[in-house]
């Protein structure tokens, strides 16, 4: 592989999934949705990572396998009514760059970092908005008791955590 090609990779490998997370985590602030296109745009990258990058099989198995285990715990989140669908796809589509060795890392600091934003909403949601602010539509939305937590800003900011200590991102750094 060529040296351009190599610092093309590495480049994409340290920005894209940070975007991504950055947008996640925005988008579920403002609008209480996280579109498809951001876990499927993970997903296409990371396979797209893999080829060029030349993953050995089993560990390309071991990366896949944490995203789809993650789906599944997810999904069944979802179905309890915990978290929403775009909070499920997002968290499976960090799994599977995570991979297998720091995902219940991943899922530690998401949990507590969703516990802390949880509370942190509901003790904003008991106390009135701002004059200034009553007027800003996605915070009114954010402040709505009967709306949910912006779960996916948790699962993005964990994902930025602990992404620097992936094989991925390790082997990138130090090879690239």
């Amino acid at each position: 592989m060529s040296a351009m090609s190599l610092s093309a990779i590495t480049f994409a490998t340290l920005t894209v999934f940070p975007a991504f997370m950055a947008y996640a985590a925005a988008s579920d602030l403002v609008s209480m949705r996280i579109s498809n296109r951001v876990s499927l745009g993970l997903v296409a990258v990371f396979v797209a990572f893999a080829i060029l990058c030349q993953l050995p099989l089993a560990q390309l198995g071991m990366h896949v396998g944490a995203g789809a285990l993650m789906l599944a715990v997810g999904i069944g989140m979802f179905a309890a009514g915990w978290i929403g669908g775009g909070d499920a796809k997002l968290a499976a589509a960090t799994a599977l760059w995570i991979g297998p060795e720091l995902l219940p890392v991943y899922i530690v600091a998401s949990s507590f970092l969703g516990g802390v934003l949880t509370l942190w909403i509901l003790n904003m949601r008991s106390h009135p908005l701002p004059g200034f602010a009553a007027r800003w539509s996605w915070l009114e939305r954010l402040h709505a008791p009967r709306n949910g937590v912006p779960y996916g800003i948790a699962l993005a900011i964990a994902g930025l955590m602990v992404f620097p200590e992936t094989a991925i991102w390790k082997s990138v750094v130090l090879f690239g």
